[in-house]
């Protein structure tokens, strides 16, 4: 697939992540717009608007996923601290002190699934937390025998994670692992 690039989720690529989420098989990812993590209590308010403010602000919570410039796939991801309800989950808290960025969902349109965009997605988020100076990457993805359904696989599979490089560190639940890979700096030419 010659025509996938990513774009890093700003006021500019506001109105693809729209409709990306407008396509079939994007009700789970209407449903939170990738705040859940973000916010602490029960109180969710528009999580569309929360979105587009922090946005607005300056934030880059995810990538967007593109084929021949069509919106297909999505990415949130970002410094663990921005997670509220991670610290206080019993199967995404903290390992450790380090610092780490969090993958916290990746979506593919129902119409592009089952062409390794997934893998695609996280090989650009990794590049981009590389950019950003980030070392360490944690997932929580799901780890099971049977399939789950596609729309509540928003954490990624184990073997997503496995295939980037990934590694278990923890295992608190009998169906979800807490995955970390360390990140290289980008060789610069001499």
């Amino acid at each position: 697939m010659s025509g996938f690039t990513t774009q890093a989720l700003t006021p500019e690529t506001w109105a693809d992540l729209e409709t990306l989420f407008a396509k079939p098989g994007g009700s789970i990812v209407r449903g939170c717009w990738c705040m859940f993590y973000r916010r602490s209590g029960s109180g969710h308010g528009d999580a569309r608007q929360a979105l587009c403010d922090l946005v607005a602000g300056g934030t880059v919570p995810g990538l967007v996923g593109y084929v021949d410039d069509d919106p297909v796939g999505w990415i949130s991801l970002g410094p663990r601290e921005e997670y509220d309800k991670l610290r206080r989950s019993p199967v995404m808290k903290p390992v450790d002190d380090a610092e780490v960025w969090s993958v916290v969902c990746t979506y593919v349109a129902r119409t592009h699934r089952g062409q390794g965009l997934q893998h695609r997605l996280l090989a650009a988020a990794l590049d981009h937390a590389r950019d950003n100076g980030v070392r360490l990457v944690e997932a929580y993805p799901v780890d099971k025998p049977e399939r789950s359904h596609d729309d509540f696989m928003f954490f990624g599979s184990r073997s997503l994670y496995e295939r980037a490089g990934f590694h278990e560190v923890v295992r608190r639940s009998p169906t979800r692992v807490v995955m970390r890979r360390r990140l290289r700096p980008r060789r610069t030419p001499d």
